[in-house]
Formats: C-alpha cells, sequence, structure tokens
C-alpha cells in the first residue's frame, strides 16, 4: 500500500500543470482522511485541496433547529443524533435545552426513535432527521412500515447535487475539479453527477476513503485536466454502481419529494432537501404542530464557518479557531462534529494554533 501510495503522489507531481489546481471535495470523511493522513503535504504547493459542504451537521440552518428546540419546550421528546445536540442555533443548542428540562434523546438510527414511540405511547417522540442521501433511505423504509400515530418527523435532510452546482457559481473559488463522496453515490449512483462535466466541463470522480483512494481521485482528475476530457470517473467501482442501489432510490421516491431549502452557510439552495410527501403529512411536524419559528440566525457574530463550510476559508484562519471556539466549547457549527472542517482542523491539522 505504501508502494502504491509513494507511485501516486510521483505521478501527481507529474501530472500536474503548472498554474494552480484548486480540487474539492465535498464529504467530512474525506476531510478526515486528507488531514489526518498529511495528504496535504505529499502534494505540489500548487495544488490545493479544499473542503466543501460535506459536513451534515454543520449545514443544518439554524432554523430548523430553532423548530426543534420549539418542539423540545413544548413538551415532546425530541431524538436524534448525539452531534446534533450540541450544534448551536440562533441562542442555544439542543443539549443546552436539556440542561434546563427539556427531553433530547440521542439515538443512533430512525428505528431507536420509533422504538422510544413505541416504549411511551402517551409521550410524542419527534425525530430530528439530519444526513445526506446516505441517511434518507432508512427513514423512507420505516415511513414505508408504518410508524406509531405518536411518532413524527422533523426533516432536515440536504442533497448533494445540488450544493455542488451552487458552489459552481462562486467565481472566485476557480475550482479545476470535485471530488464526489463515494457512500453518496453508493446509494444514488454516478449519474447525478454527470451535469459537472456536461453543463460545466468539470472534471470529476467518485472516490472511497483510504487515503490511497483520495489520491488515485487526484491523480484521475488531473489526467482529465491534462487531456482537457472531464467526465465522471468512478475510483470507487468497487462499491459504487452506475446506477446506485435502485431500492434506496425507490423507497425515497415513494416517501419524499424536492424541496427548495436553506443550508448554512450557503442560503436557499434550489431542489436540494427532503420533504414528506402529503400521504405521509400526518407524520410531519411542521404541518402536525404548526411551528412559529420566522427569524434564525445561521451564523454568529465572529465566527467564519459560513466561509469555511463553501472551501473560501481555512478553518485556521478564523480568528475563534482554537481559542473562544474548540471541539470541547464550539461556538459555530462546523467545530461540532466530526466530520466539521474546524473539528478536524483542530484535531489532526499541523497548523493548528
Amino acid at each position: 500500500m505504501k508502494e502504491k501510495a509513494e507511485k501516486c503522489v510521483k505521478l501527481i507531481h507529474k501530472l500536474l500543470p503548472e498554474f494552480k489546481v484548486k480540487i474539492m471535495h465535498v464529504c467530512g470523511t474525506h476531510e478526515q482522511t486528507i488531514t489526518r493522513a498529511g495528504l496535504r503535504a505529499l502534494l505540489p504547493e500548487n495544488l490545493e485541496l479544499l473542503a466543501g459542504p460535506g459536513c451534515p451537521v454543520c449545514v443544518v440552518p439554524a432554523h430548523d433547529i430553532d423548530e426543534a428546540l420549539f418542539l423540545a419546550k413544548d413538551g415532546k421528546i425530541i431524538a436524534t443524533y448525539g452531534d446534533m445536540i450540541r450544534v448551536p442555533a440562533s441562542e442555544i443548542s439542543l443539549a443546552d435545552a436539556n440542561a434546563e428540562g427539556a427531553n433530547i434523546k440521542i439515538v443512533y438510527s430512525v428505528n431507536d426513535a420509533i422504538k422510544l414511540a413505541q416504549k411511551y405511547p402517551n409521550e410524542e417522540i419527534v425525530f430530528f432527521g439530519i444526513g445526506f442521501e446516505t441517511t434518507a433511505p432508512t427513514l423512507a423504509a420505516e415511513m414505508i412500515k408504518g410508524p406509531p400515530e405518536n411518532f413524527s418527523v422533523l426533516t432536515s435532510y440536504r442533497l448533494i447535487p445540488p450544493a455542488m452546482e451552487l458552489i459552481m457559481g462562486i467565481g472566485d473559488l476557480h475550482i479545476e475539479g470535485f471530488i464526489c463522496p463515494g457512500h453518496v453515490a453508493t446509494v444514488i449512483g454516478t449519474k447525478p453527477f454527470q451535469f459537472l462535466p456536461e453543463l460545466y466541463s468539470m472534471p470529476t470522480v467518485i472516490s472511497g476513503f483510504e487515503p490511497l483512494d483520495v489520491l488515485l481521485a487526484i491523480l484521475m482528475l488531473l489526467k482529465q485536466i491534462r487531456n482537457n476530457d472531464p467526465k465522471v470517473d468512478n475510483e470507487y467501482s468497487r462499491t459504487v454502481a452506475d446506477e446506485g442501489n435502485i431500492r434506496a432510490q425507490e423507497v425515497m421516491k415513494t416517501v419524499f419529494e424536492t424541496a427548495t431549502v436553506r443550508w448554512r452557510g450557503i442560503g436557499r439552495v434550489p431542489l436540494s432537501g427532503y420533504h414528506l410527501k402529503e400521504e405521509y403529512s400526518d407524520y410531519d411536524a411542521r404541518k402536525k404542530y404548526n411551528i412559529p419559528i420566522e427569524h434564525s440566525i445561521d451564523i454568529r457574530p465572529g465566527c467564519s464557518c459560513h466561509l469555511v463550510i463553501i472551501g473560501k476559508l481555512p478553518p485556521d484562519q478564523c480568528p475563534l479557531f482554537g481559542e473562544e471556539c474548540t471541539p470541547n466549547h464550539p461556538y459555530g457549527p462546523c467545530m461540532v462534529s466530526h466530520e466539521g472542517t474546524c473539528n478536524i482542523f483542530y484535531r489532526y491539522s499541523a497548523r493548528r494554533k
């Protein structure tokens, strides 16, 4: 493996053009691999790897968390993932609300939340569902089965390809290639990424998550750039099929409809989220409880998460990084999750303060 990586790095140095090349990935796991393995230190100085909006916790807008906080204060039991409870909303986090007496439960899956509803039939259980295309199918499958009547869902699912298209409109980023997340492609396949080379002439590679996977993906992108041959290459072919997971796609189409939603740090992205279809509206917490949240604050004063999320600023250039904002005391959403760029830089980067 070491010999293959060394060979790959040499080829990257050989194929890299003289001009500066920026490659963006959109996956927190990819950033973990890149930073933890020190891959940036192996690459030429004129090759820059940017971390895009790949952390599912980081991009949840404060508005959605404020909705969950409203329901929690109204006596509902909120069930969600561990990282999600620590993400700051407009004023406080779900963890803060829990300390003040709200009933917040950490679950590892939607099935755990349904078990809570079965265990406490006289309580209202709200599953705060977050994530990308990788976690949405599990909720869709449970909705088809028919959850208990005291169960509902506050959806905050986000879709990766529309966010990548929005990134293409940020002119001063000047990206020369995209590394796409292999686990998302395992579900949706390769076709949803075809618009990148077809509409934008953008070299694109779907990658796995080992250091060698990422190095091979970079090498494949450089070959596309050198040959002026933009396309979607599949480095992660051992797992990703062109058609993706057909069954997962079918259950999502049955349960969800796409909607224009907000991403923290990015704003409104057309058709980039999932809402429950009308036939499942009895389980839609927003419709069931008529949540009256009008104004929310995504980015707190002094926080640079909105720039970190779109790859315009490395975390250690934020004035709060490592000082007022640390994993134990996160000021911004990018420092909370192990998939957050700021959190990863704090734990692994040599550039940490």
